[in-house]
Parts: C-alpha cells; structure tokens; sequence
C-alpha cells in the first residue's frame, strides 16, 4: 500500500501544536505529522525554512492555521514543487494592513514596558477570537492561557514581528495546482471570511471552501468535529492525487 503523504501542521500566533489536536487525531494513523513551531524566529521565511527542514524528502501537504496560514504560503513559495496539497484556515494571503502593524507593535511595547502581562494580552485576544457561545466555555479558555504561557513573551513578540513584516503571498496562490482547502469560521473577526474568499478565488486547482457555522477565529478547536470532516476530504484527495 502506498504510504500516505506526509503532512507539515503550522499553528498560530499564542498557539502551540494543541491547535491541532482535533486535526492529529484525525489524520496521523499510518501517516507522518509533523506539527512544527511558529514562535522561535522573527521572519515567516526562517519559520517557513526551519519548517521544511523538518519534512521528508519529496512531496509533503501543509496546512497553516492563522499565522502558521501565512507560513504556509511562505513555505509554498519556498518548497513549490514539493507542495501536494495546502490548507489553509482561519488566515490570510495579504501583508499585513497598517492599522495591523501599529496594534501589534502597541502590544510588544506594552510587553516590553510591563504595563500589560501576557495572561491580559491572552485574555483579551479570548475576547475577540471566539465565537459568543464559546466566550465562557471554560476548557476552551483554559487550553487557550495554556498554549499563550508555552509561547511565551518573547516567542509571541517574535510571532508579532514575522507577522507584521510578512509579505503578500497572493501570487503563490496562483501556482498551487493541488487540492486546496480554504476553511474560516463564519464569525471570525481577526481574519474574516472575506479573505478565505479571496484566497479560495485565486487558487486555480481543486478548492473547497467552507465557512464553518458558531465558529469565530479559532475553528479548530470551536468546531473540530467539522473542522476535521472537511479535513480528511482534503487529505483523501491529496492521498488520491499522489497515486
């Protein structure tokens, strides 16, 4: 039997491969996985380089969630011909907006001043990244304080920072000629369905989009159940493509 196509995870800003949990477990049997690390560089191309080291030869899917989206596009751009399917959820293809810029340079240097701990920064991005009816779903909130302490100060000011100087990867959405999966939760306020509209439009091979319902910015783990269905369509399709 022909082995499954290994898969490269790459997870957000504030989060560690906890982001994917639902997506493992639904994948990793019989395949390789590696959940790679976004917070230890300053630029999406050094994150994107370190990740692709890590993958066997030959052709690998990958699938970027938020900030790892944008390293996703990063590590298409580098590794094109290796590329056998993307995914890319809850993120973006565009550089980032200035507005973008300056908040995030205000929380480094509210960081960096100590007027602001990352447990109140944690907190307050909970506010905006999850749906309302997940607002008060205490486990949830939990893992998120969880993975933003394993981040850290420092690795979230390096996520910031790759973040705010990434470039516009539009053009590399025009080269992918692979199953593509463009998913966004339908109430995400920090990348909203707009951008996976867009995204989706320029792919030109085989694309699903799908707007995940009662979900806002943090989809994986809101909605894994249909998150990790529309996964493994992706992943079947890429296995069938690798034939």
């Amino acid at each position: 039997m022909k082995q499954k196509t290994p898969l490269l995870l790459l997870p957000g800003l504030m989060n560690d491969e906890r982001v994917w949990n639902p997506i493992i477990q639904a994948c990793e049997v019989d395949r390789k996985v590696v959940a790679a690390q976004t917070h230890l560089a300053d630029t999406v191309a050094v994150i994107a380089a370190r990740a692709i080291e890590r993958m066997p030869q030959g052709p690998f899917a990958v699938a970027g969630f938020s900030l790892g989206g944008y390293v996703a596009l990063e590590v298409s751009h580098q590794a094109l011909d290796r590329i056998a399917g993307i995914a890319l959820l809850d993120t973006g293809a565009r550089a980032d907006p200035e507005e973008s810029k300056q908040n995030r340079q205000r929380m480094i240097n509210a960081l960096g001043a100590g007027s602001a701990s990352l447990d109140q920064v944690a907190r307050a991005f909970a506010a905006r990244i999850l749906h309302p009816a997940n607002a008060t779903n205490s486990t949830l909130l939990t893992l998120l304080a969880e993975m933003a302490s394993t981040v850290g100060i420092e690795g979230f000011v390096l996520q910031q920072t790759a973040a705010m100087h990434r470039n516009d990867r539009r053009d590399i959405l025009g080269k992918l000629h692979c199953p593509a999966l463009v998913l966004c939760g339908q109430e995400d306020q920090v990348t909203p369905p707009a951008l996976s509209q867009e995204m989706a439009q320029l792919v030109p091979g085989d694309v699903e989009l799908v707007l995940v319902p009662e979900a806002g910015h943090m989809s994986t783990l809101e909605q894994p159940e249909l998150v990790a269905k529309a996964f493994a369509r992706w992943i079947e399709k890429v296995d069938a493509a690798a034939v």
